[in-house]
């Protein structure tokens, strides 16, 4: 990240992608009574034609945008900086205020747009994905819930201001709980142990607050449920997520699948670590280090090295995205370097009438911090791909193929990053990642069935919360790490996922994705240029198709069972042994 970022850039300058007919400019759409206004406008227009529907739905599309960007915009100033007081009173006016007066708004809208659509009909396919979609939030609406759901964004960023205020004073200096990832990769055992540990009692010590967080939210998502008239909150999730071509039955097997499948090459992976490092035991902090006794790969000393190599892996893999990348360089819509205040993890979020992206992260000079950027990367390029679309509906994928736009350029760019590394680091670069695609899918299948218990499990009481965890986790594990002595770090393991807690139940669209991006990895070693023609093609199709017809786009198959999952892990295991 170069100096002049940090989430200063006026993100509110960019020109709009096309001028605006609807809305006014100069609008201030963070002003309640405004956007209220500009809503009800829409909803007192009379339609008369399928023209006239034609053109409200656009209108209403503009609207939409142009609020969604105020949106992101607080959003991304507020976690950039969340002990900028003014900054979180900001967004969580816009949350408190704002959101919760279109929601009803919105509703009227949809239904609105249905009654039109039964009068004047439409042709062809075009607002088949559209109209499913309105007519499932339309069934799943209930006003009582607007200010529950809002109640649950104002938690949702009282853990990123939680999380965002751990620090450790470690070796002289304060550091974020990212910065302390590094040490997890020193080639000193008793280093890493002791990081690990100061890291682990820093969560810790807000375990109680995270658990109370965690029950209020818990309770909420029960009264949304409820509210409209789901049996569980599971099932109200799979509905508000437009969910329609998968069950939780499906995940389930996927679960199974995966524990079959999977966790016997993850055991084994697990296994010859331990071997290598010549251990009795693997303990925790035994498992991102190097296991041959290298120091860790250090690809990049400064956020900019980071930003200038990704910038020249893009081109090396395809020019027009490397121009794409340059230009968000350029724009200053990248802050990446890890600081005090600023919120963990990493995204892609897009200002919706610009229609630019914007990447967020926390790197601090590791190989991960590498694919973290190539995988955000991939999300960008996946709204870049889709800009040119009218409908801002169309604009964003499905989650689980939005997943296969940033795993699959992972796996695209994996042979270019000779950029960062020599032969060796370059070889050692990529079993390390292959080996991280084997560890993500169980540890998807573990988040993803630990929020099905959670959600079945209306009564439950949070030791027993903490029970599942272990045994679930234990499921899925591989069973070779020794956590002998660290029960209370492994029972509250979860509370860093952050997923849980702001966004429940958007975890198994990894899993999905990461099987699409590796038969696009499959499909890329026998014709790259192919495989990357059918990603940029289907990436194109923003959401305007449903989700199966996504996939086939890119030549990829849409399946999760066993019968997809064995030969692409068989594929990586050869791989893996080449590699070793």
């Amino acid at each position: 990240m170069t100096e002049q970022l940090q989430g200063e850039t006026d993100l509110s300058a960019f020109e709009h992608y096309t001028p605006r007919r609807f809305v006014p400019e100069g609008a201030d759409l963070a002003d309640k009574a405004v956007v209220v206004g500009l809503y009800k406008a829409l909803l007192q227009r009379e339609l008369r034609s399928g023209e006239d529907l034609e053109a409200w739905v656009m209108d209403r599309s503009e609207l939409d945008a142009a609020v969604d960007e105020v949106g992101s915009i607080l959003y991304v100033r507020m976690t950039c900086q969340t002990d900028d007081v003014e900054r979180a009173s900001r967004y969580k006016a816009f949350m408190t205020h704002v959101v919760p007066a279109i929601k009803p708004l919105g509703h009227a809208l949809n239904a609105a747009y249905l009654a039109a659509r039964e009068r004047f009909g439409a042709e062809g396919p075009r607002y088949e994905v559209y109209d499913r979609t309105t007519r499932a939030q339309v069934a799943i609406f209930r006003e009582e819930n607007v200010p529950l759901q809002t109640d649950l964004s104002l938690l949702s960023q009282e853990y990123q201001t939680l999380c965002g205020a751990m620090t450790v004073a470690f070796d002289g200096e304060e550091q974020t709980l990212p910065q302390m990832a590094r040490y997890q990769q020193e080639t000193d055992r008793a280093l890493r142990e002791r990081a690990w540990r100061a890291t682990t009692d820093r969560r810790l010590r807000d375990r109680d607050a995270l658990e109370r967080l965690f029950d209020r939210m818990f309770a909420l998502r029960a009264r949304v449920a409820d509210n409209a008239g789901f049996p569980s909150f599971r099932e109200y999730s799979f509905a508000a997520m437009n969910r329609f071509d998968y069950t939780p039955g499906d995940c389930e097997a996927y679960h199974d699948a995966v524990e079959a499948v999977v966790v016997p090459l993850w055991r084994g992976i697990q296994q010859r670590r331990r071997e290598r490092m010549g251990l009795a035991a693997l303990r925790p902090w035994d498992t991102h280090v190097d296991p041959e006794g290298r120091d860790p790969l250090k690809p990049f000393a400064a956020p900019s090295k980071l930003i200038d190599g990704c910038a020249e892996v893009f081109r090396r893999a395809d020019p027009a995205l490397g121009e794409q990348f340059a230009m968000m360089r350029d724009a200053g819509l990248l802050d990446l370097a890890s600081r005090k205040g600023k919120a963990p993890g990493g995204y892609q979020t897009t200002l919706a009438e610009a229609r630019k992206p914007f990447i967020f992260m926390n790197a601090v000079g590791l190989d991960r911090d590498v694919r973290t950027l190539l995988h955000e990367g991939g999300h960008a390029f996946h709204a870049l791909a889709a800009a040119g679309e009218p409908l801002v509906d169309y604009r964003h994928g499905p989650m689980e193929f939005c997943e296969v736009a940033s795993m699959g350029m992972e796996l695209l760019a994996d042979g270019h990053l000779g950029v960062f590394y020599g032969d060796a680091d370059l070889a050692r670069s990529r079993r390390e990642h292959l080996e991280g695609v084997i560890m993500i899918l169980p540890w998807v299948a573990t988040i993803d069935a630990f929020q099905h218990w959670i959600y079945t499990h209306p009564g439950h009481a949070p030791a027993e919360r903490r029970e599942a965890w272990v045994r679930i986790h234990d499921r899925f594990s591989g069973g070779v790490v020794d956590w002998g002595g660290l029960d209370e770090a492994k029972a509250y393991m979860w509370h860093r996922q952050l997923h849980i807690f702001e966004v429940p139940f958007y975890y198994i669209e990894y899993g999905i994705a990461q099987l699409g991006a590796l038969q696009l990895w499959a499909r890329a070693k026998a014709d790259p240029a192919a495989a990357l023609a059918d990603y940029k093609a289907a990436l194109a199709l923003g959401g305007s198709r449903p989700l199966p017809e996504l996939f086939a786009a890119a030549h990829l198959r849409f399946d999760f069972s066993a019968d997809t999952i064995a030969p692409l892990v068989e594929a990586v295991a050869g791989e893996l042994a080449t590699l070793h």
